[in-house]
């Protein structure tokens, strides 16, 4: 009668003996076929289950988990990624030294076995029973592979883990029926091939190509003999047996291994004797795992390109479905990212803002009218020791960016001047713009209820000088608060804010921009990606386009690839092409003659504009070409930095502005990126000058604008210079009635003349035209 313990009972180790005796008796095991059910034999203990014919039918083989590739626009790799380092390969190719080194050391009888190995069963009974526990496995390669698959399966899960490898009866029940259904279903060879595939080698190593790559940094199909049989002594314990950490255990382990095969067979003893001899001959690769070590500076668009995966529901509806295919990996990923821009942009980077600098910058090029996001760098590297971060400054919160955005100051101001001029008010339009004012008050919103100045809060401009009445176009090169607040003031908020959702405009965290006049004046936090991408609507004609990072996905199954879908940019009208045209021209101003020259580019048509906030916590620059929009952002992520009194990148300013720190950034970036690249031009508007004296051109309205709120001689040089040059048929077209008149000439005169000097200025109010 078997011996019980204390509490009564058998003990685990009994019951399997029990059970494993009777199987035996039975001829299940040697039959190679299904078990009987074991009745009371304990297969209930501890609930693992009710019984043996009760475990599911089929055991599917798992998907491995992979590493994925990451590539460029071009193809060429940026990063690996991979929750298991591993390279599924074909038994032909690995190394026929690493076949018999496993098989002879992990299986020496497993080809001339079943499912289970009775001898190896009958051996590791008698040793347990003697030793009162579980002092010698049993189990073939065939349920090491089961088992794998059930720790594969568990993935990352702690809970799942331990239930894979625990050594209960009930697991091992159903590796051994599963263990029978594979013999039957692959075969010797799949078998091998599978679990070379799965199997830990250690130094995060999944499978014999990752191991092969880790410690001798080559091909698993080039493996040698004593290579081979290296790897193959890991596998018991891969944390014992690690050669990088303890190398005299790893040797002798090696040659365990060797002489085994000599035992078997599969080598002679002098060969055996002879790799002994021989040193290690590690070549250890270092793992490169993750975004952090991608090539060409791109960590962070590598990060963006993770987090775009676990965000889109093109990759599964859930999170969790996300990740878990994230996880699985085998994916070789093709970006947008063109490797020329981006090299550019993060050597402008470097070069005028050091990673040691108190303040970082970020720079993130889009393509108008696709959304492809070309490149995207910061000073600061990713990292996480000192004067790095995890943080992507040019991004939202849910992409891996900051909490908030960062204060956009005057580059605010387009998205203004665009829903004005969307709505019917003409880039002429003009305000008295004092150098300083209260906000307007009331202001309408979309709701009922309009914005209120309460606190008598004020705005005023860069400079006293700085005083109207200014038109747009100056208004805009100049960057003037007061005539943008007074543009606001009389369109209303709400045709702000539709035109800020057409241009998918939101703060850092995601949520709608309030409705208050400061929106004008960048008061609220953005980051570079949405400015560069709400910019390139300009570009494109009006054309809003969602930004792309992911070009094509392939994902190995097998040995077989399948494509994936991906997401698509969606293109819609923001606005008409008019307004953007409109717009454009008015940017164009702003790098000809604004605030942003600095930034401009020699080469080819650009447009843009500058943007500086409160105590010059953040300066900005962004800006287009027809074929490519960038934005440029300087600053302190905490915002408790004031750019006065500051050196950056080697150079002392007393006062940063838009145009003079991220504005060189900017063309350094657009230059190297657009270098070799097509140079179309802009379909720019007629946008009169604001002189008192019109614009002249003649051409049919002889001076257009000229004199325009002119006195009442306005309307006539209006006329005048209009005439000389082209006809003049309506000189200018906002004089005063009577302006449009001089004395008879006591000289003969063109017929031009004459008629644009006559019709020059109706419509005007007889104030003083201004420049």
């Amino acid at each position: 009668m078997p011996k019980k313990r204390s509490g009564g009972g058998l003990s685990a180790t009994q019951q399997a003996a029990k059970f494993l005796g009777v199987s035996v008796l039975a001829g299940a095991v040697m039959a190679g076929i299904a078990l009987p059910a074991a009745g009371a034999l304990g297969l209930a203990a501890k609930g693992s289950v009710k019984g043996f014919d009760e475990i599911p039918a089929n055991l599917k083989s798992p998907q491995l988990s992979q590493r994925t590739t990451i590539l460029d626009s071009n193809g060429h790799q940026l990063a690996t990624v991979y929750s298991r380092d591993r390279t599924v390969v074909a038994l032909k190719d690995i190394s026929p030294y690493m076949q018999k080194a496993i098989v002879a050391i992990e299986d020496s009888r497993f080809y001339k076995h079943g499912a289970i190995d009775l001898k190896g069963v009958l051996r590791a009974l008698n040793k347990n029973a003697q030793e009162g526990g579980v002092a010698q496995g049993a189990s073939t390669l065939t349920q090491q592979l089961v088992k794998n698959y059930f720790i594969e399966e568990a993935g990352d899960d702690p809970t799942k883990v331990a239930e894979a490898t625990q050594q209960t009866l009930g697991r091992k029940v159903r590796e051994l029926k599963y263990a029978i259904q594979i013999e039957e279903k692959l075969g010797k060879k799949r078998i091998l091939e599978n679990y070379l595939n799965i199997t830990f080698f250690g130094e995060q190593a999944y499978g014999v190509e990752a191991a092969a790559q880790r410690y001798f940094h080559k091909h698993a199909r080039d493996l040698n003999l004593q290579e081979s049989a290296l790897l193959a002594g890991i596998v018991q314990s891969p944390s014992r047996y690690d050669p990088v950490n303890d190398e005299a255990e790893a040797t002798k382990r090696r040659n365990i291994v060797l002489q085994r095969m000599a035992e078997v067979g599969d080598i002679s003893r002098a060969e055996a004797d002879q790799a002994k001899e021989k040193p290690l001959g590690l070549h250890v690769s270092q793992p490169k795992n993750g975004c952090i070590t991608a090539s060409k500076s791109s960590a962070f668009f590598c990060k963006y390109v993770e987090h775009v995966f676990l965000t889109d529901p093109t990759f599964g509806k859930t999170r969790e479905e996300r990740a878990k295919l994230w996880n699985r990996g085998g994916l070789t990923i093709r970006t947008t990212l063109d490797p020329q821009a981006q090299a550019s942009v993060q050597a402008s980077l470097k070069e005028h803002v050091y990673k040691s600098d108190k303040v970082a910058a970020a720079a993130t090029l889009v393509e108008p009218g696709t959304g492809k996001v070309l490149a995207m760098g910061q000073s600061k590297p990713f990292g996480y020791g000192n004067n790095e971060t995890e943080y992507n400054f040019s991004v939202n919160r849910d992409m891996g960016g900051s909490n908030y955005g960062f204060p956009t100051g005057s580059t605010f101001k387009p998205f203004v001047a665009a829903a004005a001029i969307e709505g019917g008010k003409p880039a002429t339009q003009e305000y008295s713009a004092p150098y300083k004012m209260n906000y307007p008050s009331p202001v309408q919103r979309c709701s009922s209820n309009p914005y209120v100045n309460t606190k008598n809060e004020t705005v005023e401009n860069e400079n006293e000088s700085e005083k109207g009445p200014y038109r747009m176009k100056e208004a805009m090169a100049k960057s003037i608060n007061t005539y943008f607040v007074q543009l606001i003031s009389d369109i209303g908020l709400c045709p702000v804010v539709k035109m800020t959702d057409a241009l998918h405009v939101v703060q850092g965290d995601g949520s709608k921009l309030p409705e208050t006049p400061s929106i004008a004046l960048g008061s609220i936090g953005l980051s570079p990606l949405t400015m560069a991408n709400a910019y390139a609507t300009f570009a494109a004609r009006g054309m809003y386009c969602t930004p792309i990072a992911i070009e094509s996905i392939t994902q190995r199954v097998g040995n077989e690839r399948k494509s994936l879908e991906v997401p698509r940019s969606t293109c819609s009208r923001a606005m008409s092409e008019k307004t953007a045209d409109t717009v454009n021209t008015l940017l164009r101003g702003v790098i000809d003659s604004g605030t942003g020259q600095e930034a401009g580019l020699s080469d080819r048509e650009s447009a843009g504009k500058t943007g500086t906030t409160d105590s010059r916590k953040n300066a900005w620059f962004v800006g287009y070409t027809p074929n490519m929009a960038g934005a440029v952002w300087v600053g302190s992520a905490k915002q408790n930095v004031e750019m006065t009194r500051i050196t950056i990148g080697g150079v002392y300013h007393d006062l940063v502005y838009g145009g003079q720190v991220p504005g060189p950034i900017w063309k350094d970036a657009m230059t190297g990126a657009l270098e070799g690249k097509d140079a179309p031009d802009f379909n720019l508007v007629d946008i009169p000058d604001d002189e008192n004296t019109g614009d002249g051109q003649g051409k049919g309205q002889g001076g257009t604008d000229g004199g325009r709120k002119g006195d009442n001689t306005g309307g006539v040089i209006g006329g005048l210079i209009g005439g000389l040059t082209d006809g003049g048929t309506t000189g200018g077209t906002t004089g005063d009635t009577t302006g449009g008149t001089l004395p008879t000439p006591t000289f003969s005169l063109p017929g031009n003349f004459i008629q644009g000097q006559t019709n020059g200025g109706n419509n005007g109010n007889g104030n003083g035209g201004r420049r």
